[in-house]
């Protein structure tokens, strides 16, 4: 018999038990006679398993692997959440945790620092992109993955411990007492003016207190002269609902209901209303969405788009109309579960995936014939079925394979890293910098003395062409077709570094400014020559425009 602790097993078996429970029927005596022999037949499986299968089985991961055939046929949200995964859980919900403040990156040797955020006990304590973390409390790090370094970097906040770092500018080893504090990651990553009259806010995540984040950022806009806001929730993956009913808050009159949430089951309907004055009711308001635009975001977007409250401008969301709560299972361990829907003002849900046959692997788009019609406030039309229409729609800029090739290889970084030993960062201004032709090029001889781990589709068809005429017996009859084919492909890098050269520099100018000036500095670059945002500023800047998108069209 293995040597696995009994009392394991039964907290384990105890959490199963709760798991399926909370799955199934949410009863606390079990009275239906298949699900308690379904229980009983689970938890002698789990137990003989984790005692008397031939070889030594982790408990611990037998629970998870159960959790997820178990949501297997639900949807993807569903989800066991043990101990060891709360820590994420956490920094998801709330965008807080205890450490230093700093993104970091795997190299080949040691890992390096990748981006202190700004006034972080790291951004205090002068730690730099690129700097190499040699020992953590005097065990050395050489070889150590990033999920070793990061567990050792986060802790208690006010706990202390000893780094060793190797400066990336000078090469010198530092030693360093740094005190670990609670960081708390900006949901509002960067707020400003855009001319005189404008005010910009780029919210990128629904965490908890993000809409005081928000009313901070309206209300110094306004002390600024905005006349019109323009909301950026392109990438906005979504959070806690309970804050975007507080931003909607801000906009529209107390007491107007702005989302509803519908589960199983009688008092499962709940209404959400505004509460409080509004600080910027009248103002008019551009919201900048895209595919990646999820879950609260949508919900904000939605709501103002249906109540007539603000134009949407971008790419079709992403269309997540499910809501998760969580059950405690104890011994630390949560259940995620997918409760129930929700449902804009005008009625409609904007779920895009239908995983009521197949769960997560077998779900597909709702089909057009089950898509409805409803209309907003003041009688435009809206559909259901597949996120939030924008109100006027721009094509989305794609970045090509090849350049998030080279960003993924770090061949981005690495010539950030050399430009900025070579040149330094007192030149680079957030707003007006630009990468000379000399500098790319110098990047382009950088890329030729690297191999790329990169096969591109047109090389790799033209190889296959090549063994199936071998094959079929017709080398001969193409041979030279195809040898006039890979002559024409074989400076097919090249090719691509000059193609997709516009967007490759914009990585290289983003990884030297945020270096100069932090991920602030990254959004205020790019603002000049955002098309959404231009497009944005010239609704708000003509009131006619504006309201003619929002006027029903005969």
């Amino acid at each position: 018999m293995q040597n696995v602790s009994r009392n394991k097993i039964l907290k384990l078996t105890v959490v199963v038990v709760a798991a399926v429970v909370c799955l199934g029927f949410t009863s606390v005596a079990v009275r239906d006679a298949v699900l308690g022999r379904n229980i009983e037949v689970l938890v002698g499986m789990f137990r003989n398993l984790s005692l008397l299968y031939v070889d030594e089985v982790d408990s611990d991961q037998l629970l998870k692997d159960a959790a997820k055939g178990m949501a297997s046929s639900l949807d993807p949200y569903t989800e066991l959440i043990t101990s060891d995964g709360m820590e994420e859980f956490e920094l998801m919900t709330t965008g807080k945790y205890g450490g230093i403040g700093s993104l970091i990156r795997a190299d080949s040797d040691y890992v390096r620092i990748a981006e202190p955020y700004r006034d972080s006990p790291a951004d205090r304590a002068g730690l730099e992109i690129g700097d190499k973390i040699v020992e953590i409390d005097g065990r050395s790090m050489r070889g150590a993955t990033t999920q070793t370094v990061s567990s050792l970097l986060k802790g208690d906040p006010g706990t202390s411990f000893k780094l060793t770092v190797r400066k990336f500018r000078t090469g010198e080893i530092q030693k360093l007492t740094i005190r670990r504090e609670r960081i708390a990651i900006p949901a509002i990553s960067y707020y400003g003016m855009l001319g005189d009259s404008l005010g910009y806010i780029h919210h990128v995540d629904f965490t908890d207190g993000c809409a005081k984040q928000m009313r901070s950022a309206v209300e110094s806009l306004k002390k600024s002269g905005a006349r019109g806001l323009v909301l950026d929730y392109r990438g906005n993956g979504g959070g806690i609902v309970q804050e975007a009913v507080a931003i909607l808050s801000m906009f529209v009159p107390s007491g107007t209901e702005v989302l509803t949430m519908r589960g199983r089951g009688n008092g499962a309907t709940k209404v959400f209303r505004t509460e409080g004055d509004p600080i910027a009711r009248e103002m008019p308001i551009v919201v900048l969405v895209d595919g990646y635009t999820a879950s609260s975001a949508e919900i904000l977007a939605g709501a103002l788009q249906d109540l007539d409250r603000g134009v949407i401008v971008g790419q079709r969301t992403f269309g997540k109309g499910l809501v998760q709560s969580s059950f405690p299972l104890g011994y630390d361990a949560y259940l995620k579960l997918t409760t129930a829907k929700y449902y804009t003002p005008s009625g409609r849900c904007i779920q895009s995936f239908d995983y009521s046959e197949g769960g997560r692997a077998g779900g597909g788009h709702i089909a057009d014939s089950l898509i409805s019609e409803f209309t907003t406030a003041a009688g435009r039309k809206v559909y259901d079925g597949g996120g939030i229409t924008p109100d006027e729609e721009l094509e989305p800029e794609w970045v090509s394979k090849f350049a998030m090739m080279l960003y993924a290889e770090g061949l981005v970084d690495d010539y950030a890293d050399a430009y900025v030993l070579r040149y330094g960062t007192d030149h680079i201004d957030a707003e007006s910098f630009v990468l000379a032709d000399k500098d790319y090029d110098n990047f382009v001889k950088m890329v030729a003395g690297r191999p790329l781990n990169y096969e591109s589709h047109t090389r790799n068809i033209i190889k296959a062409l090549r063994d199936m005429a071998v094959e079929e017996g017709y080398n001969e009859e193409i041979k030279a077709d195809i040898e006039s084919m890979e002559r024409k492909v074989a400076g097919y890098n090249a090719d691509l570094l000059e193609r997709h050269r516009a967007q490759i520099v914009t990585m290289i100018e983003d990884a030297l400014v945020l270096r100069a000036a932090y991920d602030e500095g990254v959004t205020r670059h790019h603002l000049p020559t955002d098309k959404a945002v231009a497009r944005a500023a010239q609704l708000l800047s003509d009131g006619e425009a504006y309201r003619s998108v929002l006027t029903p069209k005969n």
